[in-house]
């Protein structure tokens, strides 16, 4: 096993979709699934092309009511290219025999690699090598080389390089009832260049956005370094145009096909129209040596500044560089320029339609700590959506911003109003967009963009406006409760979906009240708007109190809050994950798991028995402890003391206890939560909790949701967990803290965080921590270690032993 890539050395037809979405190649702008380039859409593969916050809107007639999704479109494939012997079919690999088998993905280059020897139907023998890359330096290029060398055999081989507007989203099962032709083909047609090389293109528009996409190609054949000059001709169909290039081949000299596809949109920059900017692209372009060349130095650069180590385990090596990959691939720096969120499901595939949801509360730290502009950029996203959720909040009623649960391109919800039980396969309500917590997930990101970075114009032009206007949404969402002098938050949902609604509440009455995390991240967000109004200065607090029309008393209003929302307990030390959570039935979750096996999804199940997952004290994912995943102890005490509420140890405890008993851990963010909250006091337990996570991916623990787009949140989230967690990294009043906790698996830790924009090498070995701070420190780093403060100088290191931190070793 290699740290620095994920390997295959079988053909396993049914794992093809889970490879497909593990060896996507992506730049920040554009995915390609890691699908043969010789294979089109089947029962085995799906060749998905995704643009960043390429999306479109079609109506679908469900149980007789129009449904509206927006869906992240598949786009014109770019990358195809097969081959074929003699007068022989086209290549598939489940027409031949194979003899030998490798797939890798080359982590450090960005690269996939396939090396498969075939024996075909007419007996002969041909080693076949395929390279493909995403550029990192020019996200408009998709470079793939087909090498083909034949044993013991010459003759005549055809290769075909198309562009496929063929396309339409199918590539998750239960949305297949769906609209799902989202493309329109404008053009095709042949380009010769002024040397006399054929180009292809093709344009297509989606047919509801109106986004043109324009794409060229150009492929070239080479015997060593010496161009062949093949055969050609172009065959077209509606939707569809390929180069058919033809040449003779001998053994022991193998011949390489190289394709370079380039993609432009209307919206992409400094271009007049999207053909023309492809196809002047690829005829410009240098050979693909000279871009896989300038594609490996971004990668190198971007390892640089993301690479995380830890010794003592190989395979956590690889899967944290393995999604360290896919977090770089789905927000790069060519994404800081774009108007694009943060997908749940990277734009590796379509599931949840490439929404955004509320992960960028476990994607954001890590960049925010290693590429702060990227996050900034995705923030930026949700500031530029404020109109909209603007508008939502006047439609229901109230004021301020209530941003959606699922976004896509306009900022509207496109939350799903039914959605299909594939246990029982009905078509039943959906209310999950009552969960208004995603609004203090933007707002928390915002402030701890700042918080990391000190970038006042953030603060100033965005970050505030979009915190205050949260905080005006849940004051005018919550209500007084006189008698027990207390704000109160009705009608929401919290982060278990489970639970949207009480026992026979009826099929218009849904959502709970005073759902525990949600009060107390209102409580920490009221709180947090006094701390913006102090760092704002004179002139942009009054502009912003002027456009917003924020005056004295609505100020207090929010500060009385910071101290008057209701938490709701239970049994002494219990917080209630809602208000009456404690008088729902309970559930034989092991009698339940023993009768169904996977009970992850156990809503699903219920919902097949007629029964329903409101009825009972069960959790789909970490909800209370969410908080407790969020802020540390003390700080959550103080919080909660703030609120006039106790929160001891025995409390911390107790909760961790209560609910990992009843959580299903239906979603694999619930997996990384546990880890996070139980590594300080429990970490063999800990340990094993992040173990499932990291393994969720590669493994596909959800029984075949990985193959419809890798769990971004979570890949991020497992980064964070090393990046943070265990390094015990946090900032608090502007000093840099370290508290570090490795588990006995790992030997050391390494990593690089930024703070202010500056940044810090970091490593934890046996019972030492080092830190060295760059030379470009204006004064020196402060830096606490186990709540000892160390100044330290730029361009010096500080080492300490975690037994005595308050004394500095000899570097």
């Amino acid at each position: 096993m290699s740290a620095w890539s994920l390997v295959y050395d079988s053909y396993e037809p049914e794992e093809q979709g889970l490879r497909e979405a593990l060896l996507a190649l992506g730049n920040g702008y554009l995915c390609s699934r890691g699908a043969f380039p010789w294979a089109g859409p089947d029962d085995v593969n799906y060749p998905g092309t995704y643009l960043a916050g390429g999306y479109n809107r079609l109506i679908t007639e469900i149980a007789g009511r129009p449904i509206v999704n927006e869906d992240l479109v598949n786009m014109p494939n770019p990358a195809g290219l097969s081959v074929r012997f003699a007068d022989g079919p086209w290549l598939s690999l489940d027409d031949v025999e194979i003899l030998r088998f490798r797939q890798a993905l080359d982590f450090r280059r960005g690269v996939v690699t396939i090396e498969v020897d075939i024996r075909d139907g007419g007996g002969r023998e041909t080693a076949l090598g395929v390279e493909k890359f995403v550029d990192m330096a020019d996200p408009h290029h998709i470079g793939v080389s087909l090498t083909v060398e034949p044993r013991g055999w010459q003759g005549r081989v055809e290769v075909r390089a198309d562009l496929d507007g063929r396309v339409t989203n199918w590539g998750v099962k239960r949305y297949r009832e769906l609209a799902s032709r989202h493309l329109a083909t404008l053009s095709r047609g042949e380009v010769e260049t002024e040397d006399g090389e054929t180009l292809i293109t093709l344009t297509a528009e989606t047919n509801q956005a109106r986004l043109r996409i324009g794409t060229a190609a150009r492929t070239r054949v080479f015997a060593g370094t010496t161009r062949v000059d093949a055969d050609s001709r172009v065959e077209t169909d509606d939707d569809y145009i390929a180069q058919i290039l033809g040449f003779d081949v001998t053994p022991g000299t193998p011949v390489r096909v190289e394709k370079l596809a380039s993609f432009f949109t209307a919206r992409d920059i400094a271009i007049s129209e999207p053909e023309t900017a492809a196809r002047e692209a690829v005829a410009d372009a240098p050979d693909l040596a000279r871009l896989m060349t300038e594609h490996e130095g971004a990668w190198a650069r971007l390892w640089q500044r993301c690479d995380l180590e830890v010794e003592g385990d190989e395979r956590v090596q690889m899967i944290l560089r393995l999604h360290m990959l896919h977090l770089l691939q789905t927000l790069s720096d060519h994404t800081g320029n774009m108007d694009v969120g943060v997908p749940a499901r990277g734009w590796h595939g379509e599931a949840y339609r490439g929404h955004v949801f509320w992960d960028e509360l476990f994607i954001l730290p890590y960049l925010m700590h290693r590429m702060p502009q990227i996050a900034r950029g995705t923030l930026r996203y949700r500031h530029n959506r404020l109109a909209h959720a603007r508008r939502a909040a006047r439609a229901s009623g109230v004021r301020g911003a209530m941003f959606p649960w699922q976004s896509g391109s306009d900022g509207r919800e496109e939350s799903q109003v039914m959605h299909l039980n594939p246990r029982s396969g009905r078509w039943i309500p959906d209310n999950t967009f009552i969960q208004r917590h995603v609004s203090l997930a933007i707002a928390y990101n915002c402030w701890k963009q700042y918080e990391m970075t000190g970038d006042r114009g953030f603060l100033e032009h965005r970050g505030a406006e979009v915190i205050f206007e949260v905080a005006r949404f849940f004051a005018s969402l919550a209500h007084f409760n006189a008698e027990e002098d207390r704000y109160e938050i009705h009608g929401v949902m919290g982060p278990d979906e489970f639970h949207e609604a009480y026992p026979d509440a009826g099929e218009d009455n849904h959502g709970l009240n005073n759902n525990a995390y949600t009060n107390v991240m209102v409580a920490w967000l009221m709180n947090t708007t006094t701390e913006v109004m102090a760092r704002l200065d004179t002139v942009h607090r009054n502009e912003l109190k002027l456009k917003l029309d924020l005056g004295d008393e609505e100020l207090a209003r929010w500060e009385e809050m910071s101290r008057k929302l209701k938490v709701p307990f239970h049994d002494g030390t219990i917080i209630s994950q809602f208000e009456g959570y404690e008088k729902l039935k309970t559930l034989d979750l092991k009698a339940m798991a023993d009768k169904y096996g996977n009970i992850q999804r156990l809503d699903r199940i219920l919902e097949a028995e007629g029964d329903s997952a409101n009825n009972y004290q069960i959790s789909k994912q970490a909800d209370v402890l969410m908080l407790f995943y969020l802020f540390s102890r003390p700080r959550l005490a103080k919080l909660f003391e703030q609120l006039g509420y106790t929160l001891s140890e025995q409390v911390w405890n107790d909760n961790l206890d209560y609910y990992r008993r009843r959580t299903t851990n239906g979603s694999t963010l619930s997996f990384l939560v546990h880890a996070w909250v139980l590594a300080r006091t429990r970490p063999k337990e800990a340990w094993d909790y992040f173990l499932h996570a990291l393994n969720s991916d590669i493994t596909d623990i959800q029984g075949g949701t990985t193959k419809e787009g890798i769990h971004l949140g979570l890949m991020a989230g497992t980064i964070d967990l090393v990046q943070r967690c265990l390094t015990g990294f946090d900032i608090q009043d502007g000093v840099v803290h370290f508290d570090p906790l490795v588990p006995e698996t790992l030997s050391a830790i390494r990593t690089r965080v930024r703070y202010h924009n500056h940044w810090l090498d970091v490593e934890v070995r046996g019972d030492a921590l080092t830190v060295r701070a760059a030379e470009t420190w204006p004064q020196p780093a402060p830096i606490a270690v186990r709540g000892h403060r160390h100044d330290l100088p730029a361009g010096q290191t500080l080492r300490v032993a975690l037994a005595d931190p308050a004394t500095a070793l000899p570097a």
